[in-house]
This record gives structure tokens, sequence and C-alpha cells, in this order.
């Protein structure tokens, strides 16, 4: 009798080494596709805590930090004397915060590998984590729904300058909710369809890497008076990040009216695509933008007020109808179907290819 018991103990302790074994193994095999799909769960379950550190936001620190120090405002220079020195001086806060943000991701990465494969695992579960903004983006767009549903307009001024560059002092409803869906949109591309690209790519490494131009972009990236030359390094490198992407993001959207049903307008997404995605100054902006004004049959862009000046911008988009504030919701529906497109695509793709 002992000795059956001695006999199955042993055998359930080998049946439980083997599958550790395997469970090792698949973590190594396919361990950009596990990391990925629990980074993307975390943040669909979890979103943007603000209680809690985040990389991004060191990221925004040491940008600020390197500006004060690299910005030149040298009365003596001459005007063109000042903006070629900016510009040296812009490509070089670019370079050095995109590689201090790959190599200290790198070396997060390396020194947790070293203790095992589940603290490796977790780690950079978590950092693909932090990298992806899909329910922030759509809580934070929300506030604003919520606010002009409240008729409370002072308080959707603030919740939608949260999140839109532009002066939002004088917008009223139409202007606050059209600069809410506009973000929504753009941001489908910047804060989640692209990250998820580059985790699939090159992991937590190539993701932060694209946050940090990303992140510039969004800081020195303007085109007023001071960050005319300064950030144009940024603006341009970030440009070139989002290009295929922001393609991508377009044709997922479009794709994704076919699964939201009639109130989304597949057909003319496709003709204001077609027609609109180049109407603005960047490349990249109206990719998505377009797509959203004819999913939802509104029009979308036209000028607005950046640092108290007007700013000329096209429309995008036919106004079939007005402008509604459940149009944020109907934003955030194509906002979470995309990205949901994307990450089954992506994660199939990196199952298939295993550890390459």
């Amino acid at each position: 009798m002992f000795y059956d018991l001695y006999r199955d103990s042993l055998f359930i302790a080998k049946v439980n080494v083997f599958q550790f074994k395997d469970l090792l193994f698949f973590l190594y095999k396919y361990n950009l596709f596990f990391v990925l799909l629990i980074g993307f769960l975390l943040d669909l379950l979890i979103g943007d805590p603000y209680c809690l550190p985040h990389p991004i936001r060191w990221i925004g620190n040491l940008i600020s930090f390197l500006e004060k120090k690299l910005y030149l405002n040298d009365p003596l220079l001459s005007v063109d004397q000042k903006n070629k020195k900016n510009f040296y001086h812009g490509m070089i806060l670019t370079l050095e915060v995109v590689f201090c943000t790959m190599f200290v991701s790198m070396g997060v990465l390396i020194l947790t590998r070293k203790i095992n494969i589940i603290v490796y695992t977790i780690i950079k579960s978590v950092m693909c984590y932090y990298i992806l903004a899909t329910k922030s983006l759509k809580v934070e767009s929300m506030k604003v729904y919520k606010a002009l549903k409240e008729n409370d307009i002072e308080k959707a001024r603030f919740a939608v300058s949260m999140i839109v560059g532009r002066d939002t002092k004088e917008l009223d409803e139409i202007g606050i909710t059209k600069a809410a869906v506009e973000t929504v949109a753009e941001n489908t591309s910047d804060g989640v369809i692209a990250p998820i690209i580059y985790l699939a790519i090159g992991g937590p490494v190539l993701g932060f890497t694209y946050k940090a131009i990303n992140t510039l972009d969004s800081m020195i990236g303007y085109k007023n008076e001071k960050y005319c030359t300064f950030g144009t390094f940024a603006a341009k490198l970030d440009d070139i990040v989002n290009y295929l992407p922001s393609r991508i993001s377009a044709i997922l959207m479009i794709v994704s009216c076919v699964f939201l049903g009639k109130n989304y307008d597949t057909k003319n997404a496709i003709f204001i695509f077609k027609r609109d995605r180049y109407k603005h100054k960047s490349p990249n902006s109206a990719q998505t933008e377009s797509v959203c004004a004819g999913a939802l049959n509104v029009q979308l862009a036209g000028d607005a007020k950046y640092f108290g000046k007007i700013v000329k911008k096209d429309y995008i988009g036919d106004p079939n109808r007005k402008i509604r504030i459940d149009d944020i919701k109907s934003a955030n529906n194509m906002l979470y179907t995309t990205a949901f497109l994307c990450i089954g695509i992506s994660l199939i793709i990196r199952f298939a290819l295993g550890s390459i």
C-alpha cells in the first residue's frame, strides 16, 4: 500500500515536472505572443491609473528637462542663426530621448531575463501594457461625452482640453464634440494600432522607442514660432514611423464598420478616405479621421485655434448631418473594434512566427 502511494506520488511529480517544462518551452518559443496578449488584456482591464508611475510620463519629463537645457532664445543671435542652432539642438534632444528610451527598456529586459523566464515574461507584459492606450483613450473621451450630456459646457471644455492640443476655452458643444471625435479617430492609430504593430515586430524595446518618438512630436512637434525649427526633426521622424501604421489603421477601421452594423457607413468611409486622407499638414493624421468622418456621415476638422492663433485647416468629410454628442460613443466603438482586429491579426502572425 505504502509502495503504491509512493509510486503514485512519484508519477504525479514527474507529470508536474513535464507540465512545467512544457510551460517554460511555450514561454520561450511564443514569448512575444504571450506578452502582447497579456499586455493588451491588462490595458483593457486597468487602463491608465493615475496613482501608478508611468514610463511615458518619465519620457515626457526627460523631454522637458532637455528642452530647458537645449532650446536657445538668445537675443544676441539673428533669427537665422537661432533657427539653425535650434534645429540641431532639437535633433540632438530627439536622438538623446529615443536612444535613452531604447537602451533603458533593453536593459530592463536583459536584467530580468537573467532572473528567469517567468519574471522576464511578467515584466515584459507590464511593459507592453504601459505602451497601449485603448482604455484610457475611451475613458478620457467619455468624460467629454458625460459632461456634454450633463449640459456642463465648462466641464466638457476642461475634459476635452486634456486630450487635444487646440485651445478649448471658446468651443461650443459642436466644437467640443468634433474635437473629441477627431482625437479618438487620430489616436486610434497613434495610441493603439501603431503601438500594437511595433510591439508585434520588436517587443517592448521597439514599442517604447515608438512611444518616445510619438511623445516628442506631441510636445515639441508644433509648427508655431517657438518650435517651428526646434521640433522639426521630431515631427518628421514621427511622420516616418507613423506612415505605414496610419494607413493600416485606416484600412482596419474601414473593416470595423462592417462588424459594427448599419449605423456605420462602410461605402462612405471608403469614399471619404480616398478623397480626404491627405487633407492635413501631416501625411498621417487624416488617414483615420477621414474614415471616421465618412463612416459617421459627418464633417470633421476645419479651422482651429492653437496658442491663441487661428490655424486654417481643410474640412474632412461631408456635412450630411449635424454632429451629435453620441458620435463620441460611436468613435469609441470604432476604436475598440479596430483594436480587436489588429490584436487578433498580430497574435495570429506572432504565433505562426514563434520565436523568430
